[in-house]
């Protein structure tokens, strides 16, 4: 890939997805196999002022034998010093930066029984630090692409091929060619127009309609607010967390759910692929999932926590969005998501709640935004989706149509 290129790419990820404040710490997590682009980054982030770039290194084939031959109690505890780092964060409250390269199928084979209880077991320790840096901080999503991701994404040519190729597919679908900058102005002022559009209309649910069996009803919060693109964290720093980003999505009523819904794609869930699967809700919660493939990951998923059944987030995206029409599965929620609709179950975003800042969590939860530890994607968008705005008054606006915007 041609040097330049990166260096935008590396640009676009400092400036406009974490937009530092000088002096700011940066916190990278990425694996092994983008080193080089690694140092681009943090180069660019000591360009832009940082304090100090610190560094969170990852390898999927390492947490497949952690899994293997760690004992679950080990699997399931946190060291001392891990702890430290996470209290370090929140104190500090850097910006962070995760670089995602992972092989699709990197954990296939492992026991996902004894890694969901490890998780589970050690996430009440990190919580209370989440939780005081929700909203606090900036951070962004991107992605490099892994030698095993592009030749799932890619089978059938040589590896160094299918690489760059996937390399021309992120930037692509990352808006990171020309003005990456300008690019990004435009296309938030978009996402912007759209989210203000929706908010005007109050509406109380969504209504979800598909050929492919999708048939259900999502209710919406009174104080609920429609966002997407650049967010604003407490301080008043713009940034943007996904890199790409096409979605307009809010967090729905926790309880107030009903209905199947169909995935229009697989899921890459930690290393496991879910394919050809669906939900169904009763009461807000999913009560049913069937897979053909690795329907027992989907089952654990949504024990994970009291609050993992429940959904976190309704997403809107058009189906001729650029990585839709781009005809790449990249087995990588970072980028299906951003193809067409989605939703997430799990976690909920305190940002989606008008004036959120004037609440405590426990009002925001009252609220009604769902809590978990997991907040995890799946696809519902097709060609020929429909999706209805509820309006007070109980009267229906149409939102999408043939899986596109009515406006």
């Amino acid at each position: 890939m041609d040097s330049g290129r990166l260096q935008g790419y590396a640009d676009l990820i400092v400036n406009t997805g974490i937009n530092p404040d000088p002096g700011q710490d940066v916190v990278i997590t990425a694996g092994f196999d983008q080193l080089d682009f690694v140092r681009l980054v943090a180069e660019t982030c000591y360009r832009r002022g940082a304090g100090k770039v610190w560094f969170n290194w990852t390898d999927m084939p390492l947490e497949k034998l952690h899994c293997q031959y760690q004992t679950e109690a080990r699997l399931g505890t946190w060291e001392a010093w891990e702890v430290e780092k996470w209290r370090w964060q929140a104190e500090k409250l850097p910006a962070r930066i995760w670089l995602d390269s992972d092989d699709p199928d990197g954990m296939a084979g492992s026991d996902p029984e004894k890694r969901a209880r490890a998780q589970m077991a050690k996430f009440p320790v990190i919580k209370p630090f989440r939780d005081a840096m929700e909203n606090r901080h900036q951070w962004c999503i991107a992605a490099v692409p892994g030698e095993a991701w592009a030749r799932k994404v890619f089978p059938g040519i040589a590896p160094t091929e299918a690489v760059e190729r996937l390399w021309e597919a992120i930037l692509a679908a990352s808006r990171a060619d020309g003005d990456a900058a300008a690019n990004w102005r435009e296309h938030n002022a978009t996402i912007r127009r759209r989210a203000d559009i929706l908010n005007r209309h109050h509406f109380t649910a969504l209504r979800y309609r598909a050929g492919n069996g999708t048939d259900f009803e999502a209710g919406l919060m009174a104080q609920g607010v429609f966002a997407g693109g650049a967010e604003t964290d407490l301080a008043g720093r713009v940034f943007n967390p996904n890199i790409p980003s096409e979605e307009i999505f809010t967090t729905p009523r926790r309880g107030v759910a009903e209905g199947l819904l169909v995935a229009s794609k697989p899921l890459s869930y930690q290393g496991s692929l879910i394919e050809d699967f669906s939900v169904r809700f009763a009461g807000g919660r999913a009560v049913e999932v069937r897979a053909a493939r690795n329907q027992a990951v989907l089952e654990k998923m949504i024990v994970m926590d009291e609050g993992a059944a429940f959904l976190g987030e309704v997403a809107l995206i058009a189906e001729d969005s650029p990585i839709n029409r781009s005809g790449i599965l990249f087995y990588n929620t970072l980028f299906d998501e951003n193809a067409s609709c989605h939703v997430a179950l799990g976690r909920g975003f305190d940002m989606c709640v008008r004036d959120y800042a004037r609440y405590s969590q426990d009002e925001i939860r009252a609220l009604g935004v769902n809590d978990s530890m997991i907040h995890v994607d799946f696809m519902i968008g097709r060609d020929d989706l429909e999706i209805d705005g509820v309006a007070p008054d109980g009267g229906t606006v149409p939102i999408f149509r043939r899986g596109n915007w009515c406006f």
